[in-house]
């Protein structure tokens, strides 16, 4: 598709310009034939074509200049420059688009207009032949009022292609936060050299520390890069702006220890508090992320305290306030928010059951929550608040399909950028019930059922209540799958087989009760003996890993456990062979080279395979392939980044979200630390990344922008990993790295 540069005064194209596009772009005589929604009233008696933005509206959409009929040949290169300034500056957004559903997007920018003005520049390529294009500028979504104005407005074909090419740094990549001081140490030099190349190693004060040559790796294939690796592991002295030296390059600085991980186990942590609905977000738990509660009904939100279904869905009304906002969007999913709370419970019960469990990282006071000070760890808090949300998603006795869970609850309609929880005017709805959502809920309340019982029995034998409930509806519905296209407002969640998410239920059940019911479904389940280790990993819509990885860490009496236990180590062997070959060290290796959406979200989780199979056996192999995922993640891969906020000298923080958008909005902060973005993905959905990273080798397919929501979005299903190998990482500097549970 097309191809976006964005530079301010940029010099001619090379190529001979084409005719002018557009018409009347400088506004010496008015300013016919430009339109603008009923809110604004265009001025352009100074020459400059202006209006006065009013304050309260809520999408970019809601207040628009616009030119229409603007022709786009197929394959031609197209200049689009303008100059543009606010008062008071704003964020604004330039399209060029289809002017009618789907709006698709041929160019997207979102200039920084100022207070005196810039000269604003952008290539694309147009992948369509179309006579009616539309050029328009969305000004729209702002609490105050501002005044825009626009003039020598061009658009021009025979532009000189713009390819992007991303800033990566120096050659040798590294993990940018540390190293363990007992862990592998490596990293990953960029360079043509096809034999050894010398490395040195640097402490703060520039000494050489450590000497020796690089191993020659040849090309890989998820970057498209010729590497070597360098291993320092034998040097183990701890220490803070470490440097590696090779063919010319010096990395960006690392330390060596392991108090960076303490800090990474709590703030990937923290991430849920602010995603919270339903509550106001206290500022003095959270500097600089306090904002009012989030749909509680309050104008202009419709709220989630009294919420309808779609037209013919059900003739009830819900109160499913509360729970933890999805992604970087105001929808809240079953699917999704069960192996998330599942994986901070299973965080939690690792630590109580693990030998390098340390349990008392996650005590009362240490994520300081509103709940601290309960005499309940912290953790639990924070996953009490998405699983009461849950719970309130069961249908009542006395309805039709009582006992299912409804899919997810989320806008009528797709709000703008950005957008803060408690100013979306959208309507909610609940959407039908499914089979996965029913059984997640069974899953998710089962373990909440025994983790709670020490602390709240009423609590716990509520969810115990509803998790049978649960299953028993969902046996006797086994088929009832959410609509692939119910996805507007929301994201879809669609997911046609659930026998995973039975066989993940059925353990959770088991584990918690013991009968006889749920072992037999686990025994009979075709997920039970099948080969479930994809090279993928595990997430959402694949959740039988979560059933094994439960039946071979926690204490039951299955009669093949043993097997249960020695197939995760068989899997673990899988991941690790994988993580060997790969020059950069990642257990992800997709079939056909082609990276998933959210693809950190599975490299973690198919490192929590790892994690587990050092527990079960003790075997350090396993607990170094769990380090070096985190190098990836934490900087040594093809982009030379974190994509941890807050994390690493260069990092993502620009991930896509309504209200950490300080990228469209300076009054709005950026993610919190400690917040994953979802990484590279080839299939790049979403028009920045199809604008500016078309052709990407695996590893280039991710764009720190708060608009490439198919690279860079931020869920609660991709930190819950994130939280729980960081608190196993952190575990490891106990004195015991022996494993075993």
């Amino acid at each position: 598709m097309a191809v976006l540069a964005a530079t301010a005064l940029v010099g001619a194209p090379a190529a001979a310009a084409g005719p002018e596009q557009i018409v009347n772009g400088t506004f010496d005589s008015g300013h016919a034939p430009w339109w603008a929604t009923g809110n604004l009233t265009l001025d352009s008696s100074s020459g400059q074509l202006c209006a006065d933005v009013p304050g309260g509206t809520v999408n970019p959409w809601d207040a628009i200049i616009g030119q229409d009929n603007v022709p786009l040949l197929a394959g031609e290169t197209y200049e689009f420059r303008f100059f543009g300034s606010a008062t008071p500056a704003r964020v604004g957004k330039a399209l060029i688009q289809l002017p009618v559903d789907p709006y698709t997007q041929f160019l997207s920018a979102t200039p920084e207009l100022s207070v005196s003005g810039n000269d604003y520049s952008y290539t694309f390529t147009s992948p369509v032949d179309l006579p009616n294009a539309q050029v328009a500028f969305q000004i729209g979504g702002s609490a105050t009022p501002w005044r825009i104005c626009l003039d020598n407005i061009s658009l021009q074909g025979g532009a000189e292609p713009d390819e992007y090419v991303p800033d990566t740094g120096p050659r040798v990549r590294v993990n940018q936060v540390g190293y363990l001081l007992t862990g592998p140490k490596n990293a990953t030099l960029v360079t043509e050299a096809t034999t050894p190349v010398p490395w040195r190693l640097q402490n703060a004060a520039g000494t050489v520390v450590a000497r020796g040559t690089s191993t020659p790796r040849g090309l890989d294939a998820s970057s498209g890069q010729n590497v070597q690796t360098i291993s320092f592991t034998a040097y183990a002295k701890k220490g803070t702006g470490y440097t590696l030296v090779a063919d010319g390059e010096t990395s960006r600085p690392f330390d060596i220890g392991t108090d960076f991980y303490e800090r990474l186990r709590l703030d990937a942590l923290k991430f849920y508090y602010t995603q919270r609905s339903g509550t106001a977000i206290d500022d003095s738990l959270r500097p600089g992320y306090g904002r009012p509660a989030g749909h509680v009904g309050v104008a202009p939100n419709q709220g989630d305290t009294d919420v309808p279904c779609q037209p013919g869905v059900c003739d009830y009304r819900r109160d499913v306030s509360g729970g933890w906002y999805d992604a970087g969007d105001h929808g809240k999913y079953v699917v999704n928010g069960g192996i998330s709370v599942h994986q901070l419970m299973s965080e939690y019960e690792r630590s109580l059951l693990a030998r390098t469990g340390e349990f008392w990282t996650l005590r009362d006071g240490t994520l300081a929550l509103p709940e601290s000070g309960n005499r309940v760890p912290d953790i639990l808090d924070e996953a009490r608040w998405e699983q009461e949300f849950l719970l309130k998603m069961q249908v009542p006795a006395g309805q039709p399909y009582a006992g299912m869970a409804h899919h997810k609850v989320h806008d009528a309609a797709w709000t703008g950028l950005p957008l803060l929880p408690h100013q979306d005017p959208q309507k909610r709805e609940l959407h039908p019930v499914s089979t996965a959502a029913t059984l997640n809920l069974a899953a998710t309340a089962a373990q909440a059922a025994r983790v709670f019982l020490p602390y709240d029995r009423r609590f716990a034998q509520r969810n115990l209540a509803v998790a049978k409930t649960a299953w028993a509806a969902a046996k006797a519905n086994p088929a009832m799958y959410a609509d692939p296209a119910d996805g507007v407002g929301g994201g879809a969640y669609d997911d046609q087989d659930v026998t995973d998410e039975f066989y993940w239920a059925a353990a959770e059940l088991y584990i918690s009760t013991g009968a006889k019911e749920y072992r037999d479904a686990i025994l009979a389940s075709p997920q039970h003996t099948a080969d479930i280790w994809r090279d993928r990993g595990f997430d959402w819509g694949h959740t039988a890993q979560l059933g094994r990885l439960e039946l071979a860490t926690l204490p039951n009496l299955l009669p093949d456990r043993a097997r249960v236990r020695a197939s995760v180590v068989e899997g673990a062997e899988g991941y690790l062979a994988t993580a060997r070959a790969h020059p950069y060290g990642i257990p992800y290796a997709p079939v056909e080279n082609t990276y998933d959406w959210g693809s950190n979200n599975l490299v973690l989780n198919n490192a929590v395979v790892l994690a587990a199979a050092f527990d079960i056996t003790g075997r350090g192999e396993y607990r170094d392939g769990v380090l070096e995922t985190m190098d990836y993640l934490l900087g040594r891969n093809a982009l030379n980044q974190s994509y941890v906020t807050g994390y690493g000298e260069v990092a993502s923080h620009n991930q896509h979200s309504r209200w950490y958008a300080h990228q469209l909005n300076p009054d709005l902060p950026n993610p919190p630390r400690g917040t994953l973005s979802g990484g590279p993905n080839s299939s790049i959905q979403d028009p920045v990344a199809q604008q500016k990273l078309q052709g990407c080798a695996p590893q280039f397919c991710y764009i720190d922008d708060i608009e490439s929501w198919s690279t860079n979005e931020l869920t609660i299903n991709w930190n819950a990993p994130l939280a729980w190998v960081a608190a196993f990482v952190a575990d490891q500097d106990n004195g015991d790295a022996r494993g075993r549970l």
